[in-house]
């Protein structure tokens, strides 16, 4: 991965067609998709069970890009090392989810990954500045997470004090819930360049008829690069 500050499109998976994940993650690289990101959820640290390891190994062959894998789990520790070998770029654990978070990313870096840190809505940025040598990612939550469409939660303030926290450090800054072309350039001038995007993303197609992803990811790009100042 080389590090940009360029805006970044993330499908979601967890709004794909579940029966044809492979396909899925080829249409949506074919139709312009970035990254493609993937949210494990344990029905313990949120209410909801999604996948594990077996999956992120399955559609790794299917992914030509960056595999960005979101684990709203806890404990997170004992599974990063399945993670890691299954393919994942960027392993992004939440700072709710344990006591010991250094820890956490120290062995996420270990594994051979990219190291994210997810912050819930209610969590503050107390504590980040702290990790900021460990981070190549902070992933900022405009939802609760658990669940796919979700309406986005306004998150600027966090964002902009997060963006200036991190200064020139190479760290992206993450958006994951409610992104549309409505919410993405709020996030976009606030600092952002990674959108991760559900169902605004797989809206309207299929892996039989994936034009519309495509049309729906330069909606959110070209809204995002446009709040920016980028030409498009």
């Amino acid at each position: 991965m080389t590090f940009s500050r360029a805006i970044k499109i993330a499908p979601s998976i967890l709004a794909a067609d579940f029966a044809n994940f492979g396909a899925e993650c080829r249409a949506v690289e074919d139709q312009g998709a970035d990254w493609v990101h993937v949210d494990v959820m344990d029905g313990h640290f949120v209410p909801n069970i999604t996948f594990g390891p077996a999956t992120c190994a399955a559609i790794r062959p299917h992914i030509r890009g960056v595999m960005d894998v979101h684990l709203m789990i806890a404990p997170v520790d004992p599974y990063i090392e399945g993670f890691a070998k299954a393919g994942a770029d960027v392993i992004t654990a939440h700072m709710e989810a344990g006591p010991h978070i250094h820890r956490t990313l120290q062995a996420i870096r270990a594994s051979g990954a990219k190291a994210g840190l997810a912050l819930n809505p209610g969590t503050g940025l107390d504590g980040v500045e702290n990790l900021l040598g460990l981070l190549d990612l902070v992933c900022v939550m405009t939802v609760n997470p658990g669940f796919g469409g979700q309406n986005f939660i306004d998150m600027t303030d966090k964002v902009q004090r997060l963006r200036a926290m991190i200064g020139a450090r190479p760290i992206h800054i993450e958006i994951d819930g409610g992104i549309t072309p409505d919410t993405a350039p709020v996030m976009a001038r606030a600092g952002a360049d990674v959108l991760v995007a559900g169902s605004a993303v797989f809206k309207g197609g299929s892996v039989d008829t994936p034009a519309p992803y495509g049309d729906n990811i330069r909606a959110i790009r070209a809204a995002a690069e446009g709040a920016i100042g980028v030409a498009v």
